[in-house]
């Protein structure tokens, strides 16, 4: 009876490692397939901000698809502003960001490496200078002994700064608040500030939401294009990835420009803003996304320049060092 006891056991382990055995050679075989098919990929992570033409594309789905079809895997990292972008840039930590005009002229003049890879089309009519519906201030003149929220390195303080000067002041002639923009809309609600330099969609919102109307946008002031930018060695290395973004997030600004209603709730859900001021945000903007030109270049230049005649830069900067044309 112990003889056939002894066997049977001997006979149910053996059957018990033949299918352990047989189940972890088939997960093995499934881990080293997802393992072989990710390792296969190239990866390209890209710095974006919500609400930016990148969050676009990344809500919609496409442009991570159609990189992975040219064996690319693309991650995507959002930041809360310019200058956390071009030092995530710099330390290495991504290898395309989407920022506005301002950063990328701040980041070479800090001895960034920097390549400019592709610009956007101008936002000027949702970029401006915010003040109360009640104020007395009416012209940029007014604004003299006035406080201005904005933040530091970013293109509202170059519009400010360009701003003042096509109406014959100096950057003296106001007091500078520098904040975030959320703390800049709180300041700004509660009457702490006399006026707002921002950007869609906070602008929209504020006029929607704050009783706030635009002093002036910056149409005639600055374009505050998007940017797509990159370092040196990267974009030297990787010009066809460079086509292949520009390509793809061009497409889906294309969508965007004629798909205007379900651009408005998909990224009314996204920002969790009302679609009333997603709305007046899209409405007012046309989506563009293409290589850089001479005249982009030029644009930049006028920036890199005053800020180094009003000494917020130390070193001047020639922008076009720094930028990498794709045929």
């Amino acid at each position: 009876m112990n003889r056939v006891k002894k066997r049977l056991l001997k006979w149910v382990v053996a059957v018990v490692l033949i299918v352990w055995g047989s189940v972890a050679f088939y997960g093995y075989q499934q881990t080293t397939a997802s393992t072989s098919s990710e390792s296969g990929l190239t990866t390209v992570t890209i710095g974006y901000q919500k609400g930016d033409p990148v969050d676009i594309a990344k809500q919609r789905g496409q442009f991570v698809k159609k990189m992975k079809a040219k064996g690319y895997k693309v991650v995507l990292k959002q930041f809360q502003d310019g200058n956390s972008l071009m030092q995530a840039l710099k330390t290495g930590s991504i290898d395309y960001a989407r920022t506005g005009d301002t950063p990328p002229v701040n980041a070479q003049a800090a001895g960034t490496k920097l390549a400019y890879v592709a610009a956007g089309s101008s936002k000027s009519k949702g970029t401006g200078i915010l003040v109360k519906k009640t104020s007395s201030i009416s012209s940029i003149k007014d604004l003299k002994g006035k406080k201005i929220a904005y933040t530091k390195g970013t293109s509202s303080q170059y519009m400010v700064m360009s701003a003042l000067k096509k109406a014959g002041l100096s950057k003296n002639d106001v007091t500078w608040v520098n904040m975030d923009q959320s703390s800049a809309s709180v300041a700004f609600a509660k009457g702490k500030v006399d006026a707002w330099a921002t950007w869609d969609p906070y602008t929209a919102q504020s006029q929607l939401t704050q009783n706030a109307k635009l002093l002036t946008n910056a149409v005639g002031i600055t374009n505050n294009r998007d940017f797509i930018l990159s370092t040196q060695s990267y974009a030297k290395a990787n010009k066809q990835v460079s086509k292949y973004v520009i390509k793809y997030l061009q497409e889906d600004m294309n969508w965007a420009n004629t798909h205007h209603a379900k651009l408005i709730t998909m990224m009314s859900k996204s920002l969790k803003l009302k679609k009333s001021v997603v709305k007046k945000m899209v409405e007012r903007r046309y989506y563009s996304i293409t290589g850089m030109s001479k005249k982009v270049v030029q644009e930049q230049q006028k920036i890199a320049d005053l800020f180094y005649e009003e000494g917020i830069l130390t070193k001047h900067v020639t922008v076009a060092d720094d930028v990498t044309y794709l045929k």
